[in-house]
């Protein structure tokens, strides 16, 4: 009987480690600075002040432009937006945000497709063909 039991505990503790597999716990990891183009990362983002923190260039929008990705938010040159919620699929990321810039408060939702670990592409639902395609940059 005691033999049955711990089989039965067994069988229950391997399918609840194979549901709980450290592979779909992790979220795919968007923290940092991403640039239209991997090669122009040093022209896009900085690193500037006392506290070194990674920041927009002067003209870093001629240069294809880019975002940083923190915890809680994501930051362009011109606004600064919260993350509301964020959904992870597959290889798909769900966001939306609550966004303000020097003007106006907007909620934007954006669709991120992982094309690899430093590579992502932004899809524009309803525009057939616009996405935009952006890469890690190791600043």
């Amino acid at each position: 009987m005691i033999a049955l039991r711990n089989l039965v505990l067994a069988t229950a503790i391997m399918a609840g480690s194979v549901l709980l597999s450290p592979q779909e716990l992790t979220a795919f990891e968007l923290a940092g600075a991403w640039a239209t183009s991997a090669d122009q990362c040093g022209k896009v983002f900085a690193r500037k002040g006392r506290a070194n923190q990674v920041s927009f260039t002067n003209f870093s929008g001629i240069y294809g432009g880019g975002f940083i990705a923190e915890a809680n938010r994501v930051r362009g040159k011109f606004e600064d937006c919260l993350i509301k919620s964020r959904k992870d699929g597959d290889q798909t990321i769900n966001l939306v945000v609550a966004c303000a810039s020097g003007i106006m408060l907007s909620n934007v939702q954006f669709f991120l497709k992982v094309i690899d670990d430093d590579t992502i592409s932004r899809d524009f639902p309803g525009m057939e063909g616009m996405e935009v395609t952006y890469h890690r940059c190791q600043i």
